[in-house]
């Protein structure tokens, strides 16, 4: 802990420090830490939605927004974005495909899904979810 008083006089203006529990979090946080980090935590909870979901990768940006590579839902294939409503029906915005060429490219209205293409998709942790659930 002095380590953050030394670097605070030194003029250093954004610290990061990790905490191994939420108490040690709370601690670090009403020292004046701006940034505390959770590694242990967080790829557990990466990992849990890794293992009981359809998703290839997963990043929380936030308490509930993620990030997601998952397979397109066979249902989609054949229709761009646009028809296939991902946005309405599902609460999620794809943002990249990945194509036969095996190239990502950025999804847009006009973007059509082929079979077994691959797709990054952020939204809410549930939305996520059962968007992923569907391929």
């Amino acid at each position: 802990m002095t380590e953050y008083f030394v670097l605070k006089r030194m003029g250093v203006r954004s610290i990061w420090a990790k905490a191994i529990s939420e108490q040690h979090g709370l601690i670090l946080e009403q020292l004046g830490i701006e940034h505390v980090i959770f590694p242990e935590a967080d790829m557990g909870r990466r990992i849990a939605h890794l293992v009981r979901g359809a998703m290839l990768d997963y990043v929380e940006f936030d308490r509930d927004l993620v990030l997601a590579k998952t397979v397109a839902p066979a249902e989609m294939v054949g229709l761009s974005l646009e028809q296939a409503a991902v946005r309405r029906r599902y609460g999620v915005t794809v943002v990249k495909i990945k194509g036969a060429d095996g190239e990502w490219h950025a999804a847009g209205a006009s973007s059509v899904v082929g079979s077994g293409n691959l797709l990054i998709v952020i939204g809410p942790v549930e939305k996520t979810e059962r968007f992923a659930a569907l391929s």
